[in-house]
Formats: structure tokens, sequence, C-alpha cells
């Protein structure tokens, strides 16, 4: 059997109407867990995804501890089946519950933790907004560039002045995949730039916000008294960050990032190598989603993926596992 499996957790953008559900019925660990979101949020949580549609799970402050209620969902019924993480990572919000996972935050706080960053992080986005946008920030795919390249090219046009002044390097995910952040008009503009550059495609992602840049330092300053008061330990197994791109090892260190990864980008290929290089027997994508499985076949490591976030996935993955 393989024991020493990685668990990547998703974030935003991998929410859909119903994630985590079909875990209730046969987990009484993953229903503890819904139940456990519900009563630090102050909402039911089972009948808000249930009931949401994916315009309104889209909104940040909803996404956030949503999508965390239903990673952690599917930990537990993994973990009760007999299938426990020998290291952990998340993608953005997915270092959230991965933290929880790995013990380094109490699962309470995890849901703490998300609704105020959720909330904090849609204030601001709101606060752009009223400041004159018409239409909303957020975040595109560029697939075909290298990232360097990329980079390079956002670099030229701010010192051009063009509307792409407000465009800023987010994600790297692959070789071949970037993401960027920016305001509208920034994201219109640099549209066009890319494929003229040899992109082949530009994808506006399903979130709420420019994430993961400058333009969300009013979400990171008004985050940090919550998150000082959270007691972050030290991880009990191997656990990497998105801010480095490697593993940490305190819990000092691990509170100071999670305020940075706010306003800085994810270095995913970074992780990517450094877990690869623990050589785990799979990955297992725990929670909604197929993005991160999509990224790590990329990787060319020959570690298999597999999805863990909904009840035939699991059963899958214990068949394989074993």
């Amino acid at each position: 059997m393989v024991t020493n499996s990685c668990f990547l957790f998703p974030g935003q953008g991998a929410q859909y109407p119903g994630m985590g559900l079909d875990l209730l019925s046969p987990s009484p660990a993953a229903k503890e867990v819904f139940d456990t979101a519900s009563a630090i949020l102050g909402v039911d949580i089972i009948r808000l995804i249930g009931d949401s549609d994916g315009e309104t799970l889209k909104k940040t402050d909803i996404s956030q501890p949503a999508i965390s209620a239903a990673s952690l969902a599917a930990a537990a019924f993994l973990k009760e089946r007999g299938i426990s993480p020998g290291a952990c990572a998340g993608f953005s919000l997915g270092e959230y519950p991965a933290l929880a996972c790995a013990g380094v935050i109490g699962l309470e706080d995890c849901f703490r933790l998300t609704k105020e960053r959720g909330r904090a992080m849609q204030a601001a986005v709101d606060r752009i907004l009223k400041d004159g946008p018409e239409a909303p920030p957020g975040m595109a795919a560029i697939l075909g560039l290298p990232p360097e390249d990329l980079t390079a090219r956002i670099g030229e046009w701010k010192k051009e002045g063009l509307p792409a002044g407000d465009l800023y390097t987010a994600n790297i995910n692959s070789p071949k995949q970037v993401v960027v952040s920016g305001t509208a008009a920034a994201l219109e503009d640099a549209t066009a730039r890319f494929k003229d550059a040899g992109a082949r495609r530009v994808i506006r992602l399903q979130v709420a916000g420019p994430f993961h840049s400058p333009l969300m330092k009013g979400a990171a300053e008004a985050f940090a008294p919550v998150l000082e008061e959270t007691v972050f330990t030290d991880p009990g197994i191997p656990f990497f960050s998105n801010v480095t791109g490697g593993p940490v090892h305190t819990g000092k260190e691990l509170k100071e990032l999670a305020l940075r990864q706010i306003v800085e980008g994810v270095k995913w290929t970074g992780e990517e190598a450094a877990i690869a290089a623990l050589r785990p027997g799979a990955v297992l994508e725990t929670g909604p989603g197929r993005v991160l499985q999509g990224l790590w076949h990329e990787t060319g490591t020959g570690i298999p993926a597999y999805g863990a976030g909904t009840l035939e996935e699991i059963l899958n993955c214990i068949k394989e596992l074993s």
C-alpha cells in the first residue's frame, strides 16, 4: 500500500455547487468537518454549498471557507479509510486546509482564517470597483509563453506607461502556463499583446479579484491582525510554501508567509519540484477540481496523481493505493 502520498489542496476557481456533499453519508469524519465549519462560520455550510449557484460560490468571502470545508472533508474521509498524507501543499487558498491537515493550525482556526481572509479580500476588490472601474479586476491564465518571457514583457509595458502597468505575474503554474492579475483595463490590453507575443490562449479565470498581486495590499493590512492572534505550530510533516516555492519547517515562518502570500505570487513549479524530490508514492488532489492533477502531469516525474475530492474519486484512490 502507498503510505507516503502528498496531499495537494486546490485554490479558488475549483468550487462548484454541491462539492464535497457526496461524502456526508458514508463518512462521519467528513460530516464532522462540515459541522465544525458551520459552527465557526455561523452559516449552514452544507446548505450554502448545496443551494448556491456558481456565481454565488465565486464570491471570495463564500468560496474560500466553502472550498476549505470540501477539501478538509475529503482529507478526513481519506484518513478515515487509512490514507494519511506524508506531505502537504496547497495552491493559494489551498494552503489553509493544507496547514490544518499538517497540524500547523487547528480545524476551527482554518475556518476562522479563511472566513476573515475571504472577507478582507472581497472588501479589497469592492474598494477597487468603488474607485472607478466599470468592469471588475481579476486574473487570466496565459498558455504558451515561458514565465521569464512573460514577466519581462510586462516589465517593458510598464516602462511604456501602458494600461498593463496594473498587471502582475501572479502564479507560475508550469513552464508554459502563467497566471496574471490586474485591473480590467490591464487584462483587456494585455490579452491582445500576449496573443501577438505567441500565447496559444488567454483565459479569464473564475475568481473575483486580482489575487496574489500588490492590488490586494488593503486585504493584507486588514487580515494581518486576525492572522497575528492565531497560533501556528511547526508542521508535523513536510510542508511547502507558495511564496518560497520550497519547504518550510517552522510555524513562525509559515505565519509570516501566509500574510505575504496575499500580495505575492504562487511559485507552484518550485513546489512541485521540491515535492517530487521527496519521491512520494502518489499525489492526491484533495478537494474539488482537477487543475492540480493536470499541472502535476506536466512535470513528467512519473509519480502518479489522483483526484480525491468526490466519493467516486476517493474510492478509486483507495483501490489504486492499496
